[in-house]
């Protein structure tokens, strides 16, 4: 079966002017137009394509690489906007649509939005939302505690950051166990802390083995994690470049890198500190 915003394996069967024709196993076929036809194609091949909507409502194949996928979330930029609503940027050449309706707020042309894809049943068209939270939820949970999750960062709070995990439930950092800057849109991973017997989700950026540090030592820890396990700084670094790089002293650097040692966590070496892999 061809599935609509979602990457499909299909086979070139019959090529014509306009493109290839590809096929799934019961012979269903889509247009994958000639400006994405591989110069070495032939028929029988097996091609990964993305199929949307053209222009015209008509399932199309693409081999260009969409920034969002169906039943997904993505923090996407406005084109334009008109009498049909806001149109954003998704990496493809038809813009992709967020009705009046689906605006949580007025969309404004330049301004970036959290946005859900989601196929309209009425139209069969691949529409987007701003309303990402009717879709976003956690009712029924796939995530349990400790689990390693893919996080999207959606906006800050009070308490701290809610984020979206797996594209499937929104969980919340707390401020107190942030150390970096986390802007809407970010991609990066994190852990189930807890899961909360209203089915709230806490979520925490460290491994469990990184747990009860002082704020400081994991300061660098996630530095560490950002950085692919890596900071150029050690017990002879300059207090300058200490502060510069984490913005504290080098006195709480070394006091923070000893207890990091202690723990078995980290590597000093002589071009700086190295994360313990597990």
């Amino acid at each position: 079966m061809i599935q609509l915003g979602q990457y499909n394996s299909l086979k070139a069967v019959r090529s014509t002017r306009h493109g290839m024709y590809l096929a799934d196993e019961e012979g269903r076929e889509v247009l994958l137009p000639r400006k994405y036809v591989p110069k070495d194609i032939s028929e029988e091949q097996v091609l990964e394509v993305f199929v949307f909507n053209d222009s015209e409502d008509r399932p199309t194949a693409t081999t260009l690489a969409p920034k969002i996928l169906l039943h997904q979330v993505a923090y996407l930029q406005v084109k334009q906007v008109n009498k049909f609503g806001a149109f954003l940027d998704w990496g493809l050449d038809k813009d992709l649509l967020v009705p009046f309706r689906e605006q949580r707020s007025e969309m404004q042309k330049g301004k970036s939005y959290l946005v859900y894809l989601y196929e309209d049943e009425e139209s069969q068209r691949l529409v987007a939302t701003s309303k990402w939270y009717r879709f976003i939820n956690n009712e029924d949970l796939t995530v349990e505690q400790d689990q390693e999750v893919d996080l999207i960062v959606a906006n800050s709070t009070n308490l701290g950051v809610n984020v979206i995990i797996n594209h499937k439930h929104v969980g919340l950092v707390y401020k107190n166990e942030i150390f970096r800057r986390l802007r809407p849109g970010d991609h990066i991973k994190g852990f189930v802390k807890l899961i909360r017997p209203d089915n709230k989700i806490d979520i925490r950026l460290q491994r469990e083995g990184y747990a009860h540090v002082e704020p400081n030592a994991e300061k660098i820890l996630q530095i560490l994690q950002i950085n692919d396990g890596f900071l150029g700084l050690h017990d002879g670094s300059s207090p300058d470049d200490i502060r510069a790089q984490l913005e504290m002293s080098k006195k709480t650097f070394k006091k923070a890198i000893g207890a990091l040692y202690k723990k078995k966590l980290i590597e000093i070496k002589a071009k700086g500190i190295y994360l313990v892999k597990e």
